[in-house]
């Protein structure tokens, strides 16, 4: 070998390192993680029996059925995890998510996603009453029996997100307007919308139109996309309507005594429902493609959306900030282009416009 030769090796490994210590947890959230998964259906009480589960006689909650149906995602490893219920949205089916749910749980944590609802009307508060419903049976042990063998959640760290409307419902949560057993760990909404427009809101409205009104305890990330204030077509109106969308939502959290963290990331090229999974069966899911614009293959918006939450989750809840870290440092490492990346309330105000 030259010395040139030798050289090069050297620089290539040096920048391989360099690349590894910089951004391989930003990058590794984006896949899968460690952790085998399980997707299960609860709909009544299961019977806990062998494996190394908890008895029903200790766990009062495991006899009871959960208020609403449940997918619940787990890893499939003994161990105590994180809980994170997920919130489906507007007249769409929780299975639609179940990829994002694996992604998600792979990396260490129990997904909970009930489905609040079959048809639904304009007026959200009853959705907000069953999803603390939800929150509430999970704190009293009511999954304790449906998890794999030796798995436990974590009923001290519940975190809550959702999508669409179901954004706007774990806002909902995070502001109190439902009473918890728990204090929420972190905040997560994916393209919250908050009506059909400025004027047009559902009940309970959320948004007040004044930046920084509303008082969000826990760290709050706020995802958006480029293309959910576009309509699909001349006849149809935008699926997350310019002023009741994501920009809103961040814009009116409040700096001061409210979030204790916040950060706002917007998917440039992808639509409201890229985040789905590739195949939504029936009539609902053939509208999640026909009525909202799309930016075409749903995987890298997923993969996005799981990463962020995984990182932002691991940061708040975990305490490890390397991999959100490292996507704020390196924003390239993301599997979609970001038009906006934002954080407030950490360490300092950090916008980044692309």
């Amino acid at each position: 070998m030259t010395i040139a030769s030798a050289l090069l090796v050297f620089l290539l490994a040096h920048c391989l390192l360099l690349n590894r210590c910089m951004g391989s947890e930003a990058v590794g959230v984006f896949g899968d993680g460690r952790h085998g998964v399980s997707l299960t259906r609860v709909e009544a009480p299961s019977r806990c029996g062998g494996g190394g589960r908890t008895s029903p006689s200790s766990r009062p909650g495991a006899s009871t059925p959960p208020p609403k149906p449940l997918l619940v995602a787990a890893p499939c490893e003994a161990g105590e995890y994180p809980v994170l219920v997920f919130l489906h949205g507007y007249l769409v089916v929780n299975s639609f998510y179940s990829q994002l749910f694996q992604h998600v749980a792979s990396h260490g944590f129990i997904v909970v996603a009930p489905q609040l609802y079959t048809i639904s009307g304009p007026d959200t508060t009853e959705e907000i009453s069953a999803a603390a419903a939800v929150i509430s049976w999970l704190a009293g042990g009511g999954l304790s029996c449906s998890l794999p063998p030796g798995v436990r959640a974590d009923a001290t760290k519940v975190s809550v997100s959702g999508h669409s409307r179901g954004g706007k419902v774990a806002f909902a949560l995070a502001l109190g307007h439902a009473k918890l057993p728990l204090r929420l760990a972190a905040l997560v909404a994916v393209d919250p919308v908050d009506g059909m427009g400025v004027g047009r809101q559902t009940p309970p409205p959320i948004l007040t139109g004044r930046n920084q009104s509303l008082r969000v305890a826990a760290p709050a990330m706020v995802i958006g996309t480029g293309l959910g204030e576009l309509p699909r077509g001349p006849l149809l109106p935008p699926c997350a309507p310019r002023g009741v969308s994501h920009a809103e939502f961040y814009g009116e959290l409040d700096r001061g005594g409210g979030a204790a963290a916040a950060c706002h990331m917007v998917a440039r090229d992808y639509g409201h429902t890229d985040m789905m999974d590739d195949d939504t069966p029936g009539a609902r899911g053939m509208l999640t493609r026909a009525i909202c614009r799309s930016g075409g293959a749903r995987e890298p918006m997923r993969r996005f959306v799981g990463g962020a939450t995984v990182a932002f989750l691991n940061k708040w809840v975990g305490g490890d900030g390397e991999a959100l870290d490292g996507i704020r440092e390196r924003p390239e490492q993301a599997p979609v282009a970001l038009s906006v990346m934002e954080f407030l309330g950490d360490d300092e105000a950090v916008a980044q416009i692309a």
